[in-house]
């Protein structure tokens, strides 16, 4: 297979995959996911360690110490880099862009892992809500509308216990189950 047709190939599974995921409705009995009332995005940059995730497919290589650093952009948009060590103690970088969606206090943005030659493709992007944030920027987390997503991010390694079970008790109240959460080693 040339390297043209397997881009292609590649882009159109991941739209019907996006395509797919999207189309999977939130339990009728369920509201929607809240985020919280605005975001200073400014205040928001800088590095940010995971305390726990749900698991997905993207991060099954990494086994500890994994962190996502923001970088605004001169154009508004925000530069991501995730990375974690994994189980050979080798790291993994993955280096992607943010942009809010809607005016500039929105909590909803859409983040992108892939090329910027495929950004044009919706199923490229994803969301990133934060649906809690302590007062000091220093606790949070970040979902996306349907509930299959969850990180709960720090701006230390460590996290207060009392803040992290208060956060999962708002959580829970947001109808995650909690129970999913995989805790990040940080060494």
């Amino acid at each position: 297979m040339s390297l043209k047709r397997f881009c292609l190939a590649t882009v159109l599974v991941c739209h019907v995959l996006n395509v797919a995921a999207q189309n999977v409705a939130t339990p009728a009995n369920l509201p929607s996911v809240r985020t919280i009332a605005s975001l200073d995005v400014p205040r928001y940059m800088g590095t940010w360690y995971e305390i726990a995730k749900f698991p997905n497919r993207f991060q099954t290589k990494c086994a500890a110490n994994t962190r996502a650093q923001y970088l605004a952009q001169a154009d508004g948009s925000v530069q991501v880099l995730n990375s974690c060590v994994t189980a050979d103690g080798s790291t993994i970088d993955a280096l992607g862009k943010a942009h809010q969606v809607g005016p500039a206090t929105s909590p909803k943005l859409q983040v992108r892992f892939a090329p910027a030659w495929l950004s044009w493709l919706s199923a490229v992007w994803g969301d990133y809500w934060v649906i809690d944030l302590d007062a000091d920027y220093q606790l949070a987390a970040v979902s996306d509308a349907s509930r299959e997503y969850l990180w709960v991010l720090s701006r230390t390694p460590l996290v207060n216990a009392k803040a992290y079970d208060a956060l999962l008790d708002r959580l829970k109240a947001q109808h995650f189950d909690v129970q999913k959460l995989e805790r990040t080693p940080q060494r």
